[in-house]
């Protein structure tokens, strides 16, 4: 208990001392930390400031975010990725506003029913906001604890997850456990860095089991990842009556509510261009032409890469009949920046509109 006691002081003292400044520390505003905790979900911290601080501007109360368009919503959101959680995010405040008199729930059962609450954002929200004394786990601390405690469990296995949770928990004070979460995140990110952690400003290095044994390069374990897969998109920019068309994916899934322009994975022996016409045809029911190759882009996402080629098209014949999409627009090249599209999508605008420009004139 005693060693206990020691780590929770020094890690305490070191955060007061050392913390960045960020918005959300400054709040005491549940619906303000909630929001920052959704985005910082697999999202750095200097990726995440200005969305922040734009989507509170914007909804600036729970209220205002449960009465908004889904489309704003993702507009606001554009740009940031994983965008269930914006999805969820939305959702969750309609419930709240609905069933919980627009006040965000501080028992663990009822605020981990909500769209998209797991168990890091309800520990992190919890502990931060309400002060209860739930532990926060994301991949900061397991690597803090895992060197700190020499854990064997590989941190990125789903199971190895009740480990660190017990662990985390063993340490957290009853006192202020919100604080003490941020403070083992903190240390994760600013001292126990994946490479070249800075022992020396480490202020549990003298506890740390990995820096006393000289095992530091040994932990957190991980299980060896397969290969990451790659796939060939072909997409198409179909004019017509000097618009192009627009499509809207399912509201659920991968990017789902987004805008893009219509296309999909090239077949195997299958040429790029030929690929375009016909996932044109299959989603859209219009028979195209192609007319000339815009630009390759390349993107990654979480668990795969796309390749994808970009074509500039014309609209020959056929009445839009979506097969896939949820819904379509003929839209001016000046008009794009009023839809959310993906990051993907994002890459090759600067050139499409100087295709547009340079076709017109």
């Amino acid at each position: 208990m005693t060693e206990i006691q020691s780590v929770r002081q020094s890690l305490m003292s070191w955060y007061l001392a050392n913390h960045r400044d960020l918005p959300w520390r400054k709040t005491s505003n549940p619906y303000h930390i909630w929001v920052s905790e959704v985005m910082l979900q697999q999202t750095q911290v200097n990726t995440v400031l200005p969305y922040y601080r734009l989507f509170l501007r914007r909804f600036a109360s729970l209220e205002r975010l449960a009465r908004a368009d889904l489309q704003d919503v993702l507009k606001a959101w554009e740009g940031l990725g994983y965008y269930a959680r914006a999805r969820n995010l939305h959702r969750a405040a309609g419930v709240i506003f609905n069933q919980h008199h627009g006040i965000l729930p501080d028992e663990w059962e009822e605020f981990r029913k909500l769209p998209g609450v797991g168990d890091y954002i309800a520990a992190a929200v919890l502990s931060i906001a309400f002060e209860k004394p739930y532990p926060v786990v994301d991949g900061n601390v397991k690597r803090v604890l895992a060197r700190l405690l020499l854990l064997e469990a590989p941190v990125n296995k789903s199971t190895s997850i009740k480990i660190f949770k017990e662990a985390a928990g063993r340490l957290l004070p009853p006192q202020d456990p919100g604080t003490f979460n941020q403070a083992m995140m903190e240390l994760g990110a600013l001292a126990c860095k994946p490479r070249q952690p800075l022992c020396s400003a480490c202020p549990l290095q003298r506890m740390c089991l990995a820096h006393g044994t000289g095992r530091i390069g040994e932990y957190p374990k991980k299980l060896k990842k397969s290969p990451t897969p790659q796939f060939k998109i072909a997409v198409g920019v179909v004019f017509k009556n000097r618009k192009v068309l627009i499509t809207r994916r399912k509201p659920e899934g991968l990017l789902g509510g987004l805008w893009e322009f219509p296309g999909g994975k090239i077949q195997n022996n299958e040429k790029a261009a030929d690929a375009c016409i016909r996932e044109i045809k299959e989603e859209t029911n219009l028979s195209i032409g192609v007319d000339s190759h815009l630009v390759r882009i390349k993107h990654a996402y979480t668990h795969f890469k796309i390749v994808m080629d970009v074509f500039c098209c014309s609209h020959i014949t056929g009445q839009v009949k979506l097969n896939g999409p949820v819904d379509h627009r003929w839209i001016k090249l000046d008009k794009l920046d009023e839809y959310p599209f993906p990051k993907a999508n994002h890459k090759f605008f600067s050139e499409l509109k100087q295709f547009a420009a340079q076709a017109i004139g």
